[in-house]
C-alpha cells in the first residue's frame, strides 16, 4: 500500500503553498443541449464558472541569481511534505515545482532518516553538505559525500540517511513535476 504525497498540484504543494485566493485562473464549461425527460422540450442550460489560486515560494526567473549558496539568507525554507517527518526542509531554486523541470536544495538535519519513497521523475541530484547513506531497492547502499553526484532513477523505491553530525543537503533536479510516494516494501 502506498500513499501519494505531491507537489503535483499547485492546491496541493503542501510544503510550499503560502496562501489561497480567488484570481482569474478560471474555466467554464457549457452543457450539451438535452431535453427534458418525457419531452422534446429542451433543458434549462447552465453555465459554471470556478476561479482558484494557490500561491507557492517558487523563485522569480528574472530575479533569481546565476548561482546561489545552500546558506544563502534569501532562499525560502519550508517544510517537507508529511510522508517525511520533522526536520526535513526543502527550498525551490528554479521553476516551479508543479511543472516539469523544478530544481530544489533537500535538506534533512544530521542522523535523520529518510523513510522510503518513490518518485514519478528520475531524480539527478549533488549532495552539498554532509554524509548520506543512499539505497535504492536491489541495489547496495552507496554512502554519498559533498560534491558527489548520484541518479535515481524514475519509480525507483529509494532511502537515506544522514550519516553526518551536520545536515546533509542534496541539491535535486526533477524532469517532471515534483512527488513523492511512500514505499512500504523490501528495499
Amino acid at each position: 500500500m502506498s500513499a501519494q504525497h505531491g507537489w503535483s498540484s499547485l492546491a496541493a504543494i503542501t510544503a510550499l503553498v503560502i496562501g489561497t485566493t480567488g484570481a482569474s485562473v478560471a474555466a467554464a464549461q457549457q452543457a450539451e443541449p438535452r431535453t427534458v425527460p418525457g419531452s422534446t422540450a429542451p433543458a434549462p442550460v447552465k453555465t459554471v464558472t470556478a476561479e482558484a489560486k494557490a500561491v507557492a515560494v517558487v523563485p522569480d526567473a528574472a530575479k533569481t541569481p546565476l548561482a546561489i549558496k545552500v546558506n544563502d539568507p534569501n532562499l525560502q525554507w519550508a517544510e517537507c511534505p508529511a510522508l517525511f517527518p520533522a526536520g526535513c526542509r526543502l527550498a525551490v531554486l528554479h521553476g516551479d515545482p508543479a511543472k516539469p523541470g523544478a530544481d530544489v536544495f533537500f535538506q534533512v538535519p544530521g542522523g535523520y532518516s529518510i523513510p522510503a519513497h518513490s518518485h514519478t521523475s528520475a531524480e539527478r541530484m549533488v549532495l552539498v553538505t554532509g554524509e548520506l547513506e543512499v539505497t535504492y531497492q536491489g541495489v547496495s547502499p552507496v554512502v554519498l559525500q559533498a560534491g558527489q553526484y548520484a541518479y535515481g532513477p524514475a519509480k525507483a523505491p529509494h532511502a537515506a540517511r544522514c550519516r553526518s553530525q551536520s545536515a546533509c543537503t542534496l541539491f535535486i533536479a526533477f524532469d517532471l513535476p515534483v512527488d513523492a510516494m511512500a514505499f512500504e516494501g523490501k528495499l
